[in-house]
């Protein structure tokens, strides 16, 4: 018997969703570490009008048709502000309020959301496994912060509130748009949706002050990265997979992020990696590999 073929399996749909969680997962210590350097709305505008423009020239390339529908913009609009705009805008300011480790674990507790949506939309049931990966690592979640320990730190609450809404609203989005796809080729998707969604944070960025000229090298290197891989190439990805994996699937799989942002934060800012987040990170991975089985 011959091989099953990897394109377009389910094999392809786990992979892009890895290789989406590291990239996700990389942006956290380099957004933290430009927000040394520049106010927060103007750094994730900055980098949301560059993503966009790379997004269109990629579509450009790819010979994708760029008008969407007429009767797509409605979906176009919810699906920006779920995935990009309402998104950025809490991640943003959870960034503020804690360290890159911290905002990034607690962001990715959006497998709760995602699962608990895509039964009654989708009709994906939560067999045991499936539960178990979510208490999984979401338990791991819990523990990087703290909760429950000496660790915790209150003072943090509205950080904390800001990282569990976005969670909450990019599960319902990708509950949503696996249900009610979009009829646009997959960049002109992205494209339309990163642009769309960075006009919030434009806005708010008019009241900020930033001087660019203070930007390191690194620092526009780390703007070069978000722009390109993780608003538009780690998109593409996960809009395929999408296509090939159940969406609470890709949701509990993409946990991979937190231990990537954790790791990165560790090497990249300084962060604290001890026993309690070492433990925090076995939990969250196990979860991955379960969720991957279910």
């Amino acid at each position: 018997m011959g091989q099953r073929p990897f394109i377009g399996s389910r094999a392809e749909g786990l992979c892009l969703v890895l290789f989406t969680a590291c990239c996700w997962g990389l942006t956290w210590p380099q957004s933290k570490y430009l927000l040394s350097m520049l106010p927060p709305f103007s750094m994730r505008a900055g980098c949301g009008i560059a993503g966009s423009a790379f997004a269109f020239a990629v579509a450009g390339l790819r010979g994708e048709t760029l008008i969407p529908p007429r009767d797509q913009w409605g979906r176009l609009l919810l699906y920006a502000m779920l995935n990009y705009g309402l998104f950025i805008v809490l991640t943003t300011q959870a960034l503020v309020w804690l360290t890159a480790s911290e905002a990034v674990v607690i962001t990715y507790t959006l497998p709760i959301w995602a699962s608990i949506l895509a039964w009654p939309m989708l009709g994906e049931r939560l067999n045991a496994r499936r539960i178990a990966a979510i208490l999984l690592g979401c338990g791991g979640v819990a523990l990087m912060v703290g909760i429950g320990t000496a660790a915790a730190n209150w003072d943090k609450l509205p950080g904390a509130a800001m990282g569990f809404v976005a969670a909450w609203l990019f599960g319902l989005g990708t509950v949503v748009a696996k249900k009610y796809p979009l009829r646009l080729p997959p960049a002109a998707s992205v494209a339309w949706q990163g642009s769309i969604g960075t006009i919030p944070v434009l806005v708010l960025s008019l009241w900020e002050h930033p001087v660019w000229s203070g930007v390191s090298t690194y620092g526009w290197v780390s703007i070069a990265y978000i722009s390109t891989l993780p608003l538009t190439i780690a998109y593409l990805a996960w809009f395929r997979a999408l296509k090939l994996v159940p969406a609470s699937t890709a949701a509990t799989t993409v946990l991979v992020s937190p231990m990537i942002g954790v790791i990165g934060s560790t090497l990249l800012l300084g962060d604290v990696l001890g026993p309690r987040q070492i433990v925090a990170l076995v939990m969250t991975l196990t979860g991955v590999a379960l969720a991957a089985r279910a």
